[in-house]
């Protein structure tokens, strides 16, 4: 969540080999990929910053998308990562804060014949910290930013110092439990193929969201995570990328839902998901 998400660029990886033999690389659809809804004509928002929080404060169900590229590839593996979970807003001592807790998310690569798939262990492992946010009104809008809090998956330590590069370093955890360092980032590649990362992750993100007069919050996000890869199944795999975020806002929405207090598993929100969230992008 904060895409968050959260583990925004969490599967963006580098397989050059088999991307390359790879036919079919697809683009990128058109921004923005979804339409905002506009704001009631009618409706006059909160006239101060204690009504904002009241208006604010509660329990969202949180979809974001965030888009990526790696030119590091001979042919660039462009990727989106969505991410699903929930958001939290409170106020304490008169200020608001934000919280964030994930679920589940999804990985789509431009290239038609490689998949791959993120554990939801290691996705619910994203343990972001409880963030006070800056609310402002600007161009008759509420504006709510939640600053950097960076969080580590697949390793402990101090998150505000870079990612640790050492694969033998004894901080790194298994937050999937399936006996791999890190966290396993499965591929599949022609549906022949099959292997598999473990990644570490240093997630770096901020938002940007805007107040509706419908209740919820329309806005997009900046993801600068930082990402290494200790091993894999396969020795053609241990490489490294460098992916960087497509920076147009258009392509890295965020959309939170507010939902009742009663709605907070996991299960429950990806059984909603079609009522509440617009279809996951495609490439093209």
């Amino acid at each position: 969540m904060q895409r968050t998400k959260l583990l925004n660029s969490i599967i963006v990886v580098l397989f050059t080999v088999f991307i390359i033999s790879c036919s079919g690389s697809r683009q990128w659809p058109e921004p923005p990929l979804f339409t905002i809804p506009e704001n009631d004509s009618l409706w006059i928002g909160p006239e101060d910053i204690d009504e904002a929080m009241q208006m604010i404060a509660g329990h969202y169900a949180h979809f974001d998308v965030v888009a990526y590229e790696d030119v590091t590839t001979k042919t660039p593996m462009k990727t989106f990562v969505i991410s699903y979970g929930y958001t939290d807003f409170f106020i304490e001592e008169g200020k608001l804060f934000q919280v964030d807790t994930f679920c589940h998310a999804e990985q789509k690569i431009n290239q038609k014949f490689v998949k791959s798939l993120f554990k939801d262990e290691s996705v619910q492992a994203i343990q972001p910290r409880i963030q006070e946010v800056e609310l402002q009104y600007e161009k008759g809008q509420w504006q709510i930013y939640r600053p950097e809090s960076p969080t580590l998956l697949g390793i402990t330590g101090d998150p505000s110092l870079p990612l640790s590069r050492d694969p033998k370093d004894p901080r790194l955890t298994d937050p999937d439990n399936d006996g791999n360092p890190g966290a396993t980032v499965e591929l599949k590649m022609g549906g022949l193929i099959k292997g598999e990362l473990y990644i570490t992750r240093r997630e770096i993100y901020t938002n940007h969201l805007v107040l509706h007069s419908n209740g919820n919050l329309y806005g997009y996000i900046e993801d600068r995570s930082e990402q290494f890869v200790i091993d894999a199944s396969m020795k053609i795999l241990r490489q490294q990328s460098n992916p960087v975020q497509n920076p147009d806002r258009g392509m890295n929405p965020l959309i939170l839902i507010r939902v009742s207090d009663e709605i907070d598993s996991c299960e429950e929100l990806m059984e909603k998901r079609d009522l509440l969230f617009p279809d996951e992008p495609e490439f093209f």
